[in-house]
């Protein structure tokens, strides 16, 4: 079987869950807090590990108990954590994720993950490999790792989230493209909003086709997702979800989508089985702790 490598964050989420978020200058009592391994990286690793694809994972984190406690929970997860590097000087990555009416509000303090750097690869890509990366470490690093993945044969899934400036070239060393309708507004130029026509989403998808990416999946959250390749657009619907916490859910389906596609799905195949993944994930509390079992979504996959 093929394995999944991913390029990316790891953080430790620091998660406080309210009836609802403060109005700016209020102090609001009677919160919970809880600590859960995070970062876009180790989520999507841990998302595609856990559908029972073996999946390894490369990124920096510092020397710190919440780095030591992030490689465990790979571990744990059978993530392969051997590319994981401390880095000496800046902390491990922290996210504080504010949760209050089914949905989140995430600030991120990026630390050693700004520190991550092609030469962290130490094994070359193999043409049977996904490669997966975001835009929460340095964009030139992942835009080598890619190309060097791409020229090796394997194929590669970028999500561009957060939403950052990029070179002209990255979206050349792309197969799928995955981003949500903010992050495609922004991607794109245009104006896209939840509830926006897919055929206005879809238009918007081929500005990135335009720029190289040969397939670009938009995730539209209760919508489900919108994709669109050489063949044309294809929506998906999401199923109806208890929704008890939204973090984490796009990693979800990003990983999904990579541990299908290793087991040789494509774009559009792929696409359906994380749509069922991320339905899963909403209805669990925090981003990896979340993340289904290759059962969970079997139980939740539409029946022929």
């Amino acid at each position: 079987m093929s394995r999944v490598v991913v390029c990316g964050s790891l953080n430790m989420d620091i998660v406080v869950q309210s009836e609802r978020r403060p109005s700016s200058g209020e102090t609001l009592l009677g919160a919970e807090v809880t600590f859960l391994p995070g970062g876009k990286g180790l989520n999507q690793a841990v998302a595609a590990a856990r559908l029972g694809v073996p999946t390894a994972m490369i990124g920096a984190v510092g020397n710190d108990a919440f780095g030591n406690r992030l490689r465990g929970f790979l571990a744990d997860n059978d993530v392969d954590s051997s590319g994981v590097r401390e880095v000496e000087g800046p902390a491990t990555g922290v996210a504080v994720i504010q949760v209050a009416e089914g949905d989140n509000a995430i600030t991120v303090a990026s630390g050693a993950n700004m520190h991550f750097t092609r030469d962290m690869v130490r094994h070359a890509p193999r043409p049977d490999e996904v490669w997966v990366a975001q835009f929460e470490v340095p964009i030139p690093e992942s835009e080598a790792i890619l190309e060097q993945a791409r020229a090796a044969g394997a194929r590669t899934v970028l999500n561009l989230a957060p939403y950052a400036t990029h070179s002209d070239s990255l979206l050349q060393q792309v197969d799928v493209a995955v981003l949500n309708e903010v992050e495609l507004s922004q991607a794109s130029g245009m104006k896209i909003r939840s509830r926006s026509s897919q055929r206005t989403i879809a238009a918007a998808c081929e500005t990135l086709r335009a720029r190289g990416a040969r397939a670009v999946v938009a995730t539209l959250g209760a919508r489900g997702a919108v994709v669109v390749t050489s063949n044309g657009t294809t929506a998906i619907p999401a199923a109806p979800a208890q929704v008890i916490d939204t973090t984490g859910a796009g990693d979800c389906f990003v990983g999904a989508l990579a541990a299908r596609m290793a087991k040789g799905a494509t774009p559009l195949e792929a696409a359906r089985y994380a749509v069922v993944a991320a339905t899963c994930s909403v209805e669990r509390l925090g981003a990896s702790p979340a993340m289904p079992t290759a059962e969970d979504v079997a139980g939740r996959l539409p029946k022929a």
